[in-house]
């Protein structure tokens, strides 16, 4: 055994020790406090031998630093698909990424089968643009094969200075053959919370990625649309529809909001850190009126603890399809030279106890993103007795050139969002036996 071999050897077991190391001296711990006896002798000796052949016999000299980094990232990407080691630009783009600004194309992606799958594209940015959706397969960036290539090479190759185009080549249920699409790189600020009137009393509230101040954020678009409508609310539609997830606490916060008490979240994982329990806390920012959330396939992680939270009290109906199915805790822990791990710890559980990982939440009603252009343009022609030439007039007809206009604009949310639209009717129906009983 060569000397370099011996030196990583003795850094192996230290590390799997979880003891310091003075490098140099090659002193780590007084012999009784080591318990080798638990440690994988042959696997290491493995290890090191592949170091050191490394080391002799590849066709190009490689640094220590660049093999063990490599080593590294290979022990966390055969985990799952979500634990991975940052590197110091990688913590630094993870810290800006939760603040809301950033660089790429704008996509949430992980690794299936060898291949980067879209979780969910992130509004108003390249991808979304572009025509990415969620659950489509990257098979190639340019004319680079995606195959054996790490999660974070994958997503080192889609980032770049800003304005510089790349062609991912997609494959996409439904389609016959691959699609090549064109994306010009960007700064990615993500606004997390978007709010319109949908009118009549009625709110839209679309979050599309949770982060450090989206709580904040969500009371503040709820003020304005109280401001909007004159005073109080008859119901808000909540669209977490391609909402990769994000922040843990703020999925909690947008719980929060709609709760006045019980259980929102739990976690579970192997040590007492990793388990954890989160309440609602008293107020509710909606004051009990109906509530609406939109979920599709891009829902995941943070997402879907809104979802299930809201969905176990009963204080929402979801409306949708069946979520992306990410039950799983990521921890990041800081490590040295500003390099971190980002580590599953956990699951997460709904409050009646339900695993999300891998099963994702089921909607109440089912309802797949359509076209209904044909249908509603037909049903807007109809012939109705006000449009006969001479009708008797109604004692309430109104003769105003406004006529008609919500009727307009229904057909329009129709055309343009048909989950929306049945979103919003089914808001009115809870809204109308809310009034009754």
């Amino acid at each position: 055994m060569n000397s370099t071999t011996r030196s990583f050897l003795v850094l192996t077991i230290g590390l799997m020790l979880g003891i310091s190391l003075t490098i140099g001296h090659g002193v780590f711990a007084k012999k009784e406090d080591a318990d080798f006896s638990s440690l994988p002798l042959n696997e290491l000796r493995s290890l090191t031998e592949v170091f050191g052949r490394i080391k002799q016999d590849y066709v190009e000299q490689v640094s220590d630093k660049e093999l063990l980094d490599n080593a590294i990232r290979g022990m966390l990407a055969g985990l799952d698909p979500h634990s991975s080691y940052l590197d110091a630009e990688g913590y630094k783009d993870l810290q800006v990424g939760t603040s809301g600004e950033f660089g790429g194309l704008g996509i949430e992606v992980g690794m299936e089968d060898g291949f980067v799958k879209v979780i969910a594209p992130i509004d108003d940015t390249p991808a979304q643009r572009a025509g990415i959706l969620a659950g489509d397969m990257i098979i190639r960036l340019d004319s680079k094969p995606v195959k054996g290539l790490t999660l974070h090479q994958a997503v080192n190759i889609m980032r770049g200075k800003v304005g510089t185009p790349i062609v991912l080549t997609v494959v996409r249920d439904g389609t016959d053959k691959p699609l090549e699409i064109k994306i010009v790189r960007d700064t990615i600020k993500v606004k997390s919370v978007k709010h319109r009137s949908l009118g009549d009393g009625y709110g839209y509230l679309r979050i599309s990625q949770f982060q450090s101040h989206t709580g904040d954020n969500l009371a503040d678009a709820l003020d304005k649309l109280r401001e909007e409508q004159g005073g109080e609310l008859n119901g808000l539609v909540l669209d977490l529809r391609n909402n990769p997830g994000g922040v843990l606490n703020a999925a909690v916060e947008v719980s929060d909001a709609f709760l006045d008490k019980g259980l929102i979240v739990y976690t579970q994982g192997r040590v007492p850190d990793s388990e954890l329990r989160f309440n609602a806390t008293p107020k509710e920012l909606l004051e009990g009126a109906p509530l609406v959330v939109l979920v599709n396939g891009g829902s995941a992680s943070a997402s879907e603890i809104v979802a299930g939270a809201l969905q176990d009290h009963k204080r929402a109906v979801i409306i949708g399809e069946r979520t992306f199915g990410k039950g799983s805790v990521q921890t990041i822990l800081p490590l040295q030279n500003n390099t971190a791990l980002k580590l599953t710890t956990a699951r997460y559980y709904t409050p009646s106890g339900r695993s999300i990982q891998a099963e994702g939440i089921q909607p109440d009603i089912v309802l797949e993103s359509i076209k209904v252009t044909s249908l509603v343009e037909q049903a807007s022609m109809r012939l109705k007795e006000k449009d006969l030439t001479g009708h008797l007039q109604g004692d309430e007809e109104d003769t105003d050139a406004t006529a008609g206009k919500g009727e307009e604009e229904e057909v329009s949310l129709a055309q343009s969002d048909y989950q929306l639209y049945e979103a919003l009717n089914v808001l009115k129906g809870l809204h109308i036996l809310k009034m009754r009983n």
